[in-house]
């Protein structure tokens, strides 16, 4: 399929009604939770839990944690795949249930709306100060981003603002009910950029046929890919030089390990297509995690 023909595929009305092949009762629940993007909503909702239990929450407020932040993440999920379904249709994305035909985009659409919904009271259980911040990062972030802002320049702030606010969400809620440090936030955005970066890197060709020009699409994937290592190599520098106290032997390791993930990236003799510098990438977000991860109290 030519690009000028997946374009038309895409700009073809795709109704939220139309009837999909029939599914087994057994397999539907199957289908919609890989229709949640779970690798990323397990692993960012994994993140901020145990944020919230190195921060001195009690148990219960962890679980409160991890429950509005699984919901958060995936009504943001259901909503990509329900919004992008004749994009991936047309770009042949059959690792999509909905693209696939596995799953009615309506079906997305509406499980998107109930988690978003659930999210709200389960949020509110850290406080009125904590649910408002971690609402706004869910429809200013990952919802805005769905809608709006992936076809446009400005596509990176989603996710520099839904990142951001999950450590104001951690410490807003009890026991501390304060703000977080700067470094705390800034770290946590800069990993939600460099999540971009290498979330589009695979697909920027598929995007491009398809109308989406968000700014890895602008830039290229060369540019892309060196900028997802730069990113998170900020985010390990930060976390690893400002918080107050020294980082130790561990957290220079992990810093030098960051380096040289990150040299080993950016080597120019790649080939084109190369898993490497992906792999390189997410190796530094790990190394910036477990920093962060390791500092403990998140307030200064």
């Amino acid at each position: 399929m030519s690009p000028h023909d997946r374009r038309r595929d895409y700009l073809a009305p795709v109704s939220l009604y139309l009837p999909g092949p029939p599914v087994r009762a057994t397999h539907r629940l199957a289908t919609l939770l890989h229709s949640c993007h779970p690798e990323p909503t397990l692993a960012v909702t994994m993140f901020v839990t145990a944020l919230a239990a190195m921060s001195g929450r009690g148990p219960v407020d962890v679980v409160a944690v991890g429950a509005a932040v699984l919901a958060g993440q995936l009504s943001i999920g259901w909503c990509n795949d329900a919004v992008d379904a004749g994009r991936d249709t047309a770009s042949g994305r059959r690792d999509k249930p909905v693209a696939a035909g596995a799953l009615r985009p309506r079906t997305a659409a509406m499980a998107a709306v109930v988690a978003l919904v659930v999210c709200v009271p389960l949020s509110l259980l850290s406080g009125l100060a904590a649910a408002a911040v971690h609402l706004t990062g869910v429809i200013a972030g990952g919802w805005a981003y769905n809608l709006a802002l992936k076809r446009t320049p400005l596509s990176p702030v989603p996710y520099a603002v839904g990142f951001a606010s999950l450590p104001v969400f951690v410490t807003l809620g009890p026991p501390s009910h304060a703000w977080p440090a700067w470094w705390a936030v800034v770290t946590s955005a800069l990993l939600g950029v460099g999540a971009h970066w290498v979330n589009a890197l695979p697909d920027i060709a598929d995007d491009l046929a398809t109308g989406v020009r968000g700014l890895p699409q602008r830039l290229g994937p060369v540019a892309c890919r060196r900028l997802s290592l730069v990113t998170m190599l900020a985010a390990v520098a930060i976390v690893t030089v400002y918080p107050p106290g020294t980082a130790g032997a561990p957290g220079w390791v992990c810093a030098t390990a960051a380096g040289c993930a990150a040299a080993v990236g950016t080597v120019p003799r790649w080939r084109e297509g190369s898993r490497w510098p992906f792999r390189a990438a997410i190796a530094v977000a790990g190394l910036a995690v477990v920093q962060l991860l390791s500092r403990g109290s998140l307030i200064v």
